[in-house]
């Protein structure tokens, strides 16, 4: 049983104003103790760093530099964390309950599993529902069904970033689904599904922006299986966005 686990939580923003202090306050307001609280700041034009700044005495490191974009930043944070399991939270994301990292603890302490994921829900201002994404449990075979988890309900040992690399800069969009693919599809970590809402998002995610965006997604989708040796099924990367209609009618 590894009660003791300390888990490093990353946050990377630009100017996030509207949304960066409900971020912050479900990270430092959650009841589990042992969490490492980075966040890399782009090097924010609007008021992003001041908001951060009221909570430095709770964050334990913060960076502000300009950087390459988000998925450099997120390395960087990977890179000077010292927790055993890191999560990602977006500057537009918020964990839903303040028990969220208890519950994720808990489970890599029963059942030592390399990572952990969970449901998500996408949130207008006014908290209400617009699309539910319930994960459910793993499967291998999903992933050619055009399925992956959540990506910021994806908690995951620092042991399998340092094994198997971290994200990928060569993609604009899809490096968070060619982690999860290379993790959990080619190198077959442990993982367990918790069958509860960990994250709320706020509408509106750079990949889904647009027809336009969508496109471009969708062959970095196929770039995903490319770079990892792996072959899809023929149907898999058009299945992937039609399974978010189930979403959108799930709530």
């Amino acid at each position: 049983m590894e009660s003791s686990l300390k888990i490093s939580i990353i946050t990377v923003c630009f100017n996030s104003e509207a949304t960066i202090e409900e971020t912050i306050k479900s990270v430092i307001n959650q009841d589990y103790q042992n969490i490492e609280y980075i966040v890399i700041d782009g090097k924010s034009t609007d008021a992003t760093l001041s908001i951060i700044e009221k909570f430095k005495n709770k964050i334990t490191k913060i960076i502000s530099e300009k950087d390459e974009g988000l998925y450099f930043a997120i390395n960087k944070g990977i890179e000077i964390a010292s927790g055993d399991v890191i999560g990602i939270l977006h500057s537009d994301d918020f964990y839903a309950t303040k028990n969220i990292i208890s519950d994720v603890i808990n489970l890599f302490s029963k059942t030592e599993t390399d990572s952990v994921y969970g449901d998500l829900q996408y949130v207008a201002k006014n908290e209400k529902i617009i699309r539910y994404w319930k994960a459910g449990k793993y499967d291998e075979s999903l992933f050619l069904k055009g399925w992956m988890p959540p990506h910021p309900s994806f908690f995951v040992r620092k042991k399998m970033y340092l094994n198997f690399g971290l994200y990928n800069t060569n993609f604009k969009s899809a490096a968070d689904y060619e982690l999860m693919l290379r993790l959990l599809y080619k190198h077959k970590i442990l993982t367990q599904y918790l069958p509860e809402v960990l994250v709320k998002m706020r509408v509106g995610g750079q990949s889904n922006a647009s027809l336009m965006n969508r496109i471009k997604a969708n062959k970095e989708d196929r770039l995903a299986w490319k770079v990892n040796n792996l072959t899809p099924h023929l149907l898999t990367l058009w299945l992937k966005p039609f399974s978010k209609l189930k979403q959108y009618l799930a709530h």
